[in-house]
């Protein structure tokens, strides 16, 4: 079991985060998906929130690539440890597109439920991302 969460969680970040396949939303995420990160301005909920985000951040930094540093897990629970690059060419949280290219260290959470990520919750330098894009200082 807690291979086949890891297994997951590599999958969603490799086809869903690197790739764009959006589509994959439906196999690999509980229909009642909840995300937690104080830094995004409300809280996504479901696969159509999911979707919608993924893409929103996909959109606004093309060439998005997420690289899994460290995974570990234990019963319903797989943390990871994660850098990500990319270059920020669209808009973002009103962030007219800065063409500089970010790159950002993070942790996530994810629970696993009846074969599926049920609910994630985010941390990363969301200070350093924005030093990053010009806009504090």
């Amino acid at each position: 079991m807690v291979e086949d969460n890891k297994r997951l969680v590599r999958r969603w970040t490799d086809e869903v985060w690197n790739q764009g396949k959006l589509d994959l939303i439906d196999e690999l995420v509980a229909p009642d998906y909840v995300r937690q990160d104080p830094a995004w301005p409300e809280e996504v909920q479901g696969r159509e929130g999911l979707r919608q985000y993924v893409s929103t951040v996909r959109q606004a930094f093309t060439g998005l690539q997420v690289t899994i540093e460290d995974i570990i897990a234990e019963a319903d629970k797989v943390v990871v440890r994660w850098r990500a690059k990319a270059t920020h060419q669209g808009d973002f949280l009103g962030i007219r597109p800065t063409w500089r290219e970010i790159a950002m260290a993070g942790i996530s959470i994810h629970r696993i439920a009846s074969g599926r990520i049920a609910e994630t919750w985010d941390r990363y330098d969301a200070l350093g991302l924005m030093q990053q894009l010009g806009v504090v200082p």
